[in-house]
């Protein structure tokens, strides 16, 4: 009788430890590259090239609803096409990357008209580079350079104040391929 209540007790006991261990290997472990859902809403941006994470053949899609999930974030810039120094708010480039397990050296960003421009990845570890989708408020439309506008704080950083990096804040983004 003695005997069967200390080995219930140990095996309780021991179960326990099994169950404390695997929960600390698995949080040890650190996180897995998450599986991306699928869009519920309108895609309003398209990842492809070299990136693990997709939720589409060989490309990821996200509606504003994902990519506000990654976190959203505001700063305040003025710009050549702006009055004054209004306040962009939207996810960070470096995010949607991480989200998808991009890996490169530079992003080839797309517009909806086909302009496209060429950006290093170190910009995204040197500046919050902004997947803007509202300024001052207001969600961007087609027709005021809508849906996502690639943003940089401009006036935070004095080197940014060149032709080659507003050549970089393509508007109507629709499309990032990671190379």
């Amino acid at each position: 009788m003695i005997q069967s209540f200390f080995a219930g007790r140990f095996a309780r006991a021991t179960g326990r430890a099994m169950l404390l261990l695997l929960s600390l290997s698995t949080l040890l472990a650190g996180p897995a590259q998450a599986e991306l859902s699928k869009p519920l809403g309108r895609v309003i941006l398209t990842v492809t090239g070299n990136i693990s994470g997709t939720n589409a053949e060989g490309r990821a899609e996200f509606d504003q609803a994902m990519l506000a999930a990654l976190g959203i974030h505001r700063f305040s810039t003025s710009t050549p096409w702006t009055d004054g120094a209004p306040e962009f708010e939207g996810v960070l480039l470096a995010d949607v990357l991480s989200a998808v397990g991009a890996r490169g050296e530079r992003l080839d960003v797309i517009a909806l008209n086909d302009y496209s421009a060429e950006i290093p990845l170190s910009d995204l570890k040197n500046y919050p580079v902004l997947l803007a989708w509202a300024v001052n408020g207001r969600h961007l439309t087609r027709r005021d350079k809508g849906p996502l506008w690639i943003m940089y704080p401009l006036d935070a950083h004095q080197e940014l104040k060149e032709n080659r990096i507003n050549d970089r804040l393509v508007w109507q983004l629709t499309s990032v391929e990671v190379r």
